[in-house]
């Protein structure tokens, strides 16, 4: 039987404490012991099913990270009460003073202030490559490399990464492939590709409400282990731990996700093949003009579509700012950070989310003034919707009458 993400998620069974449907929540900082041996063994790690503290494990968090585990398809997972308190452990878990990373050069802002600013002051240094291009990727591995790193799709460029290609890479170099799959949730597996950890910022699609803040990392049980470990575990010892409300909380949500991205697949390709059509330049894995679709199509679940995630160049700032404010004046959606909603968002990313990355290197990479990143809604009429965008595309100059053609 193929592998299905979604099937995956719901057939697991977490029975709540009285028999609930949904598992019961641990509202405890600390739990109790009826031996004082086994509270020891427990600190050692050697007493499977006992809690001791919740910056430890909850019963909640592991719920939360069964099913996250199922969806990726590893042997387990820890949840981190942020996307970044997911990321940073593993990073520094794998690597250590001389150590040395090849990175994306389009991840997230956040990611790229880590690598850039924050890990050279622990003497781990980074390369950031264009990871569409494996000899580029290949040529900057040393023999101090310890992590490839990239997102399966980035933000906010959409590049697509060639995760078996890097995988195969990896092995040959004796290396941690790390892809953070936060863009495409159930489209991409990249565990199936051959990676070895997958993180997420559960804060996005999988939640999905915008409510919650929260970060997983998915991977092999000795893996987990050793984030875990109350000895030299990073995930233990820096302390971002998943609230276990948020964790029941993101559960439930987690349970309606292959829904949510089919929908949000299918209006973020309708919107694009309008735009596109009208002569705006649009980037999206659904188009047969993004230069990886053909990629994206080989190693998606095809089910769950390209996802949810788009661009458009409006020509400028001005004009980019101008068009999401008229698309937020007219409902459309909101001019705001983050992803995943069940209204539209959009921002623009080279004064937002991509802003720590100096202004010359977004020049670069190909992150231009006018580039407005919609993560697309669940709306019900997505004809409507387009509707609306293309008249405030008009009041703002975006479309004019010698660029649009009518559909």
């Amino acid at each position: 039987m193929s592998f299905n993400p979604a099937d995956n998620i719901q057939d697991l069974q977490n029975f709540g404490e009285f028999g609930g449907v949904n598992p019961s929540i641990s509202d405890s900082s600390t739990y109790t012991f009826m031996a004082a041996k086994t509270m020891a063994d427990t600190f050692e790690g050697n007493t499977d099913g006992c809690h001791l503290y919740s910056r430890h494990t909850t019963p909640s968090n592991l719920c939360l990270g069964d099913a996250l585990a199922a969806m990726e398809g590893t042997e387990t997972a820890n949840v981190s009460a942020s996307g970044m308190g997911a990321i940073t452990p593993v990073l520094l878990q794998l690597c250590g003073a001389g150590d040395h990373i090849v990175s994306s050069r389009t991840i997230y802002g956040g990611t790229y202030a880590f690598l850039k600013n924050f890990t050279p002051r622990l003497a781990i240094q980074t390369s950031f490559v264009d990871i569409t291009n494996l000899e580029i990727v290949e040529a900057a591995i040393t023999e101090n490399t310890k992590v490839l790193y990239c997102e399966s799709v980035s933000n906010p460029l959409l590049e697509v990464a060639d995760i078996k290609g890097l995988a195969v890479l990896a092995k040959k170099h004796k290396l941690t492939l790390v892809v953070d799959n936060t863009f495409s949730p159930l489209s991409i597996s990249p565990i199936q590709l051959g990676a070895d950890v997958v993180v997420h910022s559960l804060t996005k699609f999988i939640n999905g409400s915008s409510d919650a803040v929260g970060g997983v990392v998915c991977g092999s049980q000795e893996f987990i282990d050793q984030l875990r470990s109350v000895i030299d575990g990073a995930c233990m010892l820096l302390g971002s731990t998943m609230d276990s409300l948020r964790a029941s909380s993101i559960l439930k949500n987690l349970r309606t996700l292959h829904i949510r991205m089919k929908q949000h697949s299918y209006n973020a390709s309708y919107l694009a093949n309008k735009f596109e059509a009208d002569g705006i330049k649009t980037v999206y894995p659904g188009l047969e003009s993004h230069p990886s679709h053909q990629l994206f199509t080989s190693m998606m679940n095809t089910e769950y579509g390209y996802g949810g995630m788009l661009t458009i160049d409006a020509g400028s700032l001005e004009k980019a700012n101008a068009l999401m404010e008229a698309m937020q004046q007219n409902n459309v959606g909101y001019l705001a950070v983050s992803l995943g909603f069940y209204k539209t968002l959009f921002s623009a990313p080279g004064t937002s989310t991509s802003s720590e990355i100096p202004e010359e290197e977004q020049v670069e990479m190909g992150l231009s003034d006018g580039l407005i990143r919609f993560s697309i809604g669940l709306d019900n009429n997505i004809e409507r919707t387009y509707q609306t965008i293309k008249t405030c595309m008009k009041e703002v100059g975006v479309l004019t009458s010698e660029s649009f053609v009518s559909n």
